[in-house]
């Protein structure tokens, strides 16, 4: 029996404390909610928060006699990119996404996945600090000097994918990069990284959401393995957590996933950009 390819996504940034690894347990809560298949891939060996969020879960809905839907979650400790491949070989039959958690740091696995990523999901504070991780700016003006090395990486692996995306049947890999921490940053360095990025999107064609808040109750959420998907097990809710939920909503909407509900509606690609446009060219932006 043969499995179509599970839709991978990826949740890559070489810098730690951008919210990765809870943006990708809510994303895969959330899609297991919707009634998707969903398989995960922890690449940092050392502290494989995404993991132990998933052992806290499978233990509170153990303890308590609940249900609590979620990915099937594994750690990935090989040494080379075949065994990673057999390993999500192995993992992803059957299913419908298959999420990769990556290290804060540079690593040649996390590059490896983010290649060959259907959607790249970068998160970032509302930095120039983050920010730098994929542009350059001007100190004066604030506009983009240069791309960053990972920039270029992934523009290269995304001008790949348009040459081959017909013979290997996959889709244009999608590139979203996610503003977490939105609430800690001035008004006017708000608009200075509004102003870059905007600018920064349309020569590398990625796009930009709005992504979670710092809250407290994603930290407290952690030891449970709960999510704020999880209604009846969390209690009473207060107004920042409600706003919270409706961000993760938000958020996963933005996303675009190819659900895999036959009587969904079909999901429309973004609009092309001059960077995609480029990218079918093989002509920088």
């Amino acid at each position: 029996m043969t499995f179509s390819a599970p839709h991978r996504i990826v949740f890559a940034n070489e810098k730690g404390g951008t919210g990765k690894s809870t943006t990708a347990v809510h994303v895969a809560v959330a899609l297991s909610y919707q009634g998707a298949k969903v398989a995960a891939i922890d690449l940092d060996v050392r502290q494989a928060t995404m993991h132990r969020y998933c052992e806290n879960r499978a233990e509170t809905a153990s303890r308590r006699k609940i249900d609590l839907p979620g990915p099937l979650c594994e750690v990935f400790d090989g040494s080379t990119v075949e065994e990673l491949e057999a390993q999500v070989a192995r993992l992803g039959q059957g299913m419908d996404f298959l999420i990769f958690d990556t290290p804060g740091r540079d690593d040649p696995f996390a590059r490896h996945v983010a290649t060959e990523a259907d959607t790249l999901v970068t998160p970032m504070n509302d930095s120039f600090v983050d920010f730098d991780l994929i542009g350059q700016v001007d100190a004066e003006s604030f506009k983009v000097r240069r791309l960053s090395f990972y920039a270029e990486l992934i523009w290269e692996a995304r001008l790949k994918r348009s040459r081959t995306a017909i013979e290997q049947q996959r889709r244009q890999m999608d590139w979203v990069v996610v503003r977490n921490r939105t609430g800690h940053s001035d008004a006017r360095n708000q608009r200075r990284l509004d102003q870059a990025l905007g600018e920064l999107s349309r020569r590398v064609g990625f796009r930009v959401s709005h992504g979670l808040s710092e809250r407290v109750v994603y930290r407290e959420l952690f030891p449970s393995g709960l999510t704020l998907l999880d209604k009846g097990h969390l209690g009473e809710l207060g107004t920042s957590h409600l706003v919270a939920r409706q961000e993760l909503r938000t958020l996963v909407a933005s996303l675009a996933l190819p659900m895999p509900a036959k009587d969904a509606p079909p999901i429309k690609p973004p609009n092309k950009s001059t960077a995609q446009l480029a990218l079918e060219t093989g002509k920088a932006a």
